[in-house]
């Protein structure tokens, strides 16, 4: 008789780990996005930001306002114009 008293159907704790974790080509890949995400925010913050006039909608400014209220000069008329209603009985 054996004097070990772990259960002899119970894996040992190795092979339960294992069995646990992905497969190592889901580690693999997570670890390559891990390094490129890495490596994509340090370009990023080396280069420093691409339009530094820019600011979020809705953010403050340490700038004061705008003084044309944040528009873009020259742009008047780019909107959308309303559509208008089609009188009855004309074709489109």
């Amino acid at each position: 008789m054996s004097s070990s008293s772990a259960d002899p159907g119970r894996p040992p704790l190795r092979q339960a780990i294992t069995r646990l974790l992905p497969a190592r080509s889901v580690l693999g890949f997570l670890a390559l996005l891990v390094v490129l995400g890495t490596l994509a925010y340090a370009a990023g913050a080396a280069v420093g930001p691409v339009a530094p006039g820019l600011h979020p909608a809705g953010g403050s400014r340490t700038g004061g306002d705008a003084p044309d209220g944040g528009d873009m000069g020259g742009m008047h008329g780019m909107g959308a114009a309303a559509p208008r209603p089609v009188p009855a009985g004309a074709s489109r």
